[in-house]
Parts: C-alpha cells; structure tokens; sequence
C-alpha cells in the first residue's frame, strides 16, 4: 500500500506535495519522494524513512516548479533497498516519471517481455518500475517527436491490456502534463480535486480525498476503474475510458484500516463505513449473548476507534481508552522478524490498569493478522487486572494472503488460517473471541454508495477478483514473505541489477 499525489498549480508545488505527503504518511512510511518540473528539467529527491526525515529545506530548495508528483511507499514487493523508493524515471521517451500503488501480478511475466521484446531494462525489483517501462514503451512504439493527450491514454490502454493486478498510478511527462489512472477493476483509490486561483483552475490527484482537503482542494470525483485523466500543465484537464472491460471492486481493507477516518473513497465515507462496522457487529454479539456480561468496551488504538464507540454505544455499554500509544513507533505487521515485532507491540502501548482492574472487558480492534499483536493485548489487558478478556475484530477472519498491494504476511503465518474461530480464540488467549461476519462488513461499506455491487476481499475470502492468482504464485509468494525471508532481506541494501534468466 501506498499515497500517490500530484499536482498542476500556477505557483511552485513543492510544499504542497510535502503536506499532501504527510497527510498520506500512513500509506506508506518506508521511503518518500517529490520530483517537480520546470524549464524542462525533472527535479527529483526520494529517500528512504518519512516524509518529515527525506525532505529538509536544502532539499526543498531544489524542487522548483508549478508541476510535480509524489509518493510514499509502503513495501509490497522486492527488498528494502534505498533504490526501490519512488517516483521512477525513465529518459526514453520525453522523459518520465511515475509513481504507483498496488502491485502487478504478472510482474515476472512482464520483465521478461520488456527485456526480451521491448529491450528495455529493469534495475530494480519492483513492479512500479516494470509499470513504467510498459507505459513508456507503449508511449513510443506511436513514433511521434511530439505528444497529444490522445498518444498518452493510448498507451494507458496499452498497459491495462498487459498488466494484471491492481494499480493507481501518478505520472508526470516532462514538459506536457500530469497522468493519473485506476486499474480496470478499481482496486487501488484515486481522487481528483479543483481549486481556483488567480490566475486560473489548478488541479490535484491523490490515493485519499484528505489530502485535497488540506489543501483547500475541492473535490470533483474519484477516478473510474480503468480511466485516465491527464492534466496539461497549462492546466487543461481531459479524461477517458481506456479498459475494453471494467468492473469495480474496490479493496475492502481500504475501508476496514488503511484509509484516514477523515476520507471519502469511492463516494463512501470511512468513518461512516466504520460506525456501521460497530452496529454490525454489536448486533452480532446480541445475536449470540443477549445476556452478555461486557463492562467496558476498550478499543486498540486507532484505526479500530471508530467501529468500537458505535459497538459500545449499540451495547449500551461504557466505552473507554485503555491504552495509551506510543506514536513514534510504525505499525507492527510491517516490520520483519517475529522477535523483533514482538518488542515493538510493548513499546507501542501501554494500558491504563484502572480501566481494566475487576473489569470483563471487551477489546475491539479492526483486524487480526498474525495475531502477534491481539496475543500480547490480551496478556496486556490480564496483567493490568481484567477479570474476563473478550475480543472483537470488525473485520473477517484473515485466512488468505493478499495479492493486491498489502504485505501481508504469507499464509502459513495468518492466525486464522486453516484454523476454526475456537481454535484462534484459545491461541489468542481471550476468553470470547468474536470475527464480524463477511456479508454484515459488506453490507456496511456498501450502504454509502450502493452501486458498489462487490469488494475485493480475497484476504478473508481467497477468492481473486483478477482471476489470474494461482497456486503456484501463492506459493512463491509465501516464500517471499515469509519471515525468513524479511529479516534477511532487511539487511540488503545493495541495488543488484538482475537480468531475465533466459538471456
């Protein structure tokens, strides 16, 4: 997962990308990146760490321009290497630069065909780059010295016709205009907004409404499953349909934990989508413990706040902040290494022993992973004196990989997978465990806009809206993230130039 921006303003962008980035810092917080344009130049800084730690005033100093994008990144595929931090650039054609959320599931396939037929060369192992090279090769098989709006969303069809997987992307094509698309299924999130100045409409694409929001952006409509919208820099914007075939299926993780409460994707409001999470699931409990004995409904900080107040005031039950959470320390399924994940969630939160001492309390928390984290909160909650731990997850059990942009964990390490809720309540620990079902998270997140028919939601239901995930690439996957496999490659940091193995 990560934030894509960019920006066509009449005044330099690159503070404004800075802010739009670090509205965004939660989609991705291993590397940032800005590259700005003027007098036909790309100006680029990108680093690995947070946006407040790659981008200091010499820094941006030297991002001139009233064009630009940026992106932070979230590690989805390849190593952590300070190489694979975006946006990517490539001098042929025009010069371009692209950033890109989501993740390619046919990224081996294509680095094989963009060496062996396109001689084109990939430096890195991440299938942003390989999305580049694709749109770039398809921008100049047209052979044209220059560019109209019609050259570019040809090319863009071009890529929907050879990439699978999920992608939102933000280009920029040096001297002519800013690109941003949606995969044809609508995977990956993309807003675009409009602000009037002065001298004329500026305009704005982003992974998150909030960020429009920020900067006084209004915003206009998210980007369609499978269309392109490209802005000039004299501020002209064009749109569209560049799928043959489109269907929108917007990931449900979205919804459950990556976006901002303060964010509208898709016309749905997460913070409403939310507060139906929590009815949905209060309603449950009902269903099953009309006589519950809950005294206190406790969430587990911050993205789970929102379903547990609904949850708690549903009950008519108190609600209450028991922990207190450090927030200097980034989110725990990220990091590599079982041990080294295990000492973060203690430093990460701290409880409150007065809310719990004598107390059968309820936890509420958005999702359950690995179950590392909802294992020690648990333990937490018993040594700060609970006389009963209950735990609620507003989402789903989690018993699939996901192949779509989040890393999460391979399958062998998911808590819930192959395993019953009984089973995962007595290796949790909690005394009641209790999962939301699939179709009531549906039925939440669909209400705000009921022209969503479906979401993708692979990770609870391992079934793959693409179409192309077999059991061989879930295989190489697992191997991929496995735990072994984080920790190692979390001490490489050299960019290894890899060429295909049939040449």
């Amino acid at each position: 997962m990560c934030g894509i921006v960019g920006i066509v303003s009449h005044s330099p962008v690159n503070q404004e990308l800075y802010e739009a980035l670090t509205v965004l810092q939660h989609r991705g917080q291993d590397a940032a990146g800005i590259v700005t344009y003027e007098g036909g130049r790309f100006y680029l800084r990108k680093d690995r760490g947070l946006v407040r730690d790659v981008f200091q005033s010499e820094h941006m100093l030297n991002l001139p321009g009233t064009m630009g994008i940026g992106h932070v990144r979230y590690p989805t595929a390849g190593c952590t290497s300070p190489a694979e931090a975006q946006p990517f650039y490539v001098n042929s054609p025009y010069g371009i630069v692209l950033g890109h959320n989501g993740n390619l599931t046919n990224a081996d396939q294509l680095k094989q065909e963009i060496f062996l037929q396109d001689q084109r060369h990939i430096n890195t192992d991440s299938d942003s780059e390989i999305l580049l090279n694709v749109f770039a090769h398809e921008l100049q098989r047209q052979g044209k010295l220059r560019l109209d709006v019609n050259d570019v969303f040809d090319a863009v069809s071009e890529v929907h016709r050879r990439c699978r997987g999920a992608y939102a992307v933000a280009a920029m094509i040096t001297g002519f205009g800013i690109l941003g698309f949606r995969d044809p299924y609508g995977i990956r999130p993309a807003v675009i907004g409009r602000r009037e100045s002065a001298q004329g409409l500026e305009y704005m694409i982003a992974s998150e409404s909030v960020a429009l929001d920020v900067l006084g952006f209004e915003v206009v409509r998210d980007i369609e499953p499978g269309e392109a919208v490209f802005i000039e820099k004299n501020g002209r914007l064009h749109s569209r349909q560049c799928a043959k075939t489109t269907s929108h299926v917007p990931c449900m993780f979205e919804f459950v934990y990556f976006a901002r409460p303060d964010s509208m994707i898709d016309k749905i409001s997460i913070h409403k989508a939310r507060l139906r999470m929590g009815e949905k699931l209060a309603d449950k409990i009902l269903r099953q413990r009309p006589d519950h004995d809950i005294d206190v409904v406790i969430p587990i900080p911050d993205t789970s706040r929102t379903s547990a107040m609904e949850l708690a005031s549903r009950l008519g039950v108190k609600y209450r902040e028991g922990f207190i959470k450090n927030r200097y320390v980034g989110r725990t399924f990220i990091m590599p290494g079982q041990q080294l994940r295990q000492k973060s969630v203690r430093r990460k939160l701290n409880p409150i022993d007065l809310e719990f001492k004598g107390k059968n309390v309820l936890l509420v928390d958005d999702s359950i992973v690995r179950g590392t984290t909802s294992q020690q909160i648990i333990q937490m909650a018993r040594d700060a004196g609970a006389k009963q731990v209950y735990f609620a997850s507003a989402s789903p059990p989690v018993r699939h990989p996901y192949v779509y942009g989040i890393d999460m964990p391979a399958a062998h390490e998911l808590i819930a997978h192959g395993r019953s809720e009984a089973e995962v309540e007595s290796l949790l620990g909690a005394d009641w465990l209790i999962y939301q079902d699939l179709g009531d998270l549906a039925k939440a997140v669909r209400r705000g806009n009921p022209k969503i028919e479906r979401f993708e939601t692979s990770c609870f239901s391992g079934e793959y809206v693409t179409g192309d995930i077999t059991q061989e690439y879930l295989e190489k996957l697992s191997r991929h993230r496995s735990d072994a496999n984080r920790t190692e490659n979390s001490r490489i940091y050299t960019n290894v130039i890899d060429l295909p193995n049939s040449v």
